[in-house]
């Protein structure tokens, strides 16, 4: 949700799962409730989705178009949209693509976002210098199919030539982090940094979904379980201090017992550390939503037991790191995040945006100190 005044309220919503709608319906009535005199207006996958249940909400005033919400002329409205800052977070997120040319027989986001758009290279370099002129030390690359940025470019660039011109042009940038990766479409020269550029943080995640080659087959993923275990096992050769997180879907559609423990045992295969498991939700007008479902209490079972194996292993994970120098990039709430993306509690009055090592003794309710 972002706010811009007393007299504006925007919520920017989520469809990937019927979860994530029935959470923005729950923001709306709570936004109206505090702010009855404010205009609401919702944008975002669920505004395009979910239209129409959206739109006849009473709380809410009008929608704005995904593909529109960053064009002013969109909002029609006394005031600007509201401006997204930097106040919470010492990284910089820099979107650099945007919608999906894939059709995932679960998602909804192609719906919601449109075909893959990609910035240019020159673009890109203009929002990072702003970044780098703030003084941000660390930027992450977001997109929704981020490894099929410069697909819609002229001569077809890949991710790895943006990661490379990024660095290139700004030497003293000290940390580089991308986001969600699919692993199928890493090329040659991202898979070269990511393993030997030390600015390219350690930390790769992976939209893996599942660990059964059926259910990915049916999911109309692009890569099967073994090109995810060799795709991480090439790189932990290169670097061995590289940290693995990964989607995680539970109760796919067909999904039996087999393919289930297939599913669990992908996290201690490629040592998932970093899991975002997903219970699966049928969305509306998906091929997904037309197989034979999974019930619900064996879906949440499911979504239990891939969150305790993720758990199990990152716990392993983080005992590994005591007693290691890490360098951390301070937050404003009194904690930071290592190269690889571990938590870490910092000392007292350690500035935010500072870079600082330290080496943790401890563990206290999951953060590193």
């Amino acid at each position: 949700m972002l706010s811009g005044n007393d007299d504006l309220v925007v919520v920017n919503s989520c469809a990937v799962t019927a979860e994530a709608v029935r959470q923005t319906r729950q923001a709306v009535r709570r936004l109206r409730r505090d702010r009855p005199q404010a205009r609401l207006i919702v944008t975002g996958c669920a505004a395009e989705v979910e239209r129409g249940s959206i739109s006849a909400m009473s709380e809410v005033d009008g929608l704005v178009a995904n593909a529109a919400k960053l064009d002013p002329r969109a909002w029609n409205v006394a005031t600007p949209p509201p401006v997204l800052t930097q106040e919470r977070h010492t990284r910089a997120f820099v979107a650099i693509q945007n919608g999906c040319d894939h059709a995932c027989t679960f998602c909804v986001i192609p719906q919601g976002r449109g075909p893959s758009r990609s910035l240019t290279i020159a673009e890109i370099i203009v929002l990072v210098a702003r970044h780098v002129e703030a003084g941000v030390q660390e930027m992450v690359l977001t997109g929704v199919d981020l490894t099929s940025w410069g697909t819609d470019l002229p001569g077809g660039p890949r991710l790895g030539d943006a990661v490379a011109a990024i660095l290139a042009t700004f030497p003293d940038l000290r940390r580089l982090r991308l986001s969600s990766l699919d692993g199928i479409e890493i090329d040659p020269l991202l898979f070269e940094l990511i393993a030997s550029d030390c600015r390219v943080m350690p930390h790769v995640h992976l939209s893996l979904q599942h660990g059964h080659d059926l259910i990915l087959k049916r999911m109309k993923r692009r890569h099967l379980r073994r090109d995810a275990v060799e795709l991480v096992a090439a790189l932990r050769a290169r670097r061995r201090d590289l940290a693995i997180g990964a989607d995680l879907i539970a109760g796919f559609p067909t999904e039996d017992e087999a393919a289930h423990r297939a599913n669990l045992s992908i996290i201690a295969e490629l040592d998932v550390v970093h899991g975002h498991v997903f219970p699966y939700s049928p969305r509306p007008g998906t091929p997904a939503a037309r197989m034979p479902q999974i019930d619900p209490q064996t879906i949440r079972q499911r979504a239990a037991d891939l969150r305790a194996a993720v758990a199990q292993a990152r716990s392993a994970w983080l005992a590994s790191l005591l007693g290691q120098p890490l360098e951390v990039l301070a937050e404003r709430d009194g904690t930071g995040h290592a190269q690889n993306f571990a938590r870490v509690q910092l000392p007292p009055a350690t500035p935010a945006g500072s870079i600082v090592t330290v080496t943790p003794t401890r563990i206290i309710e999951g953060l590193l100190a």
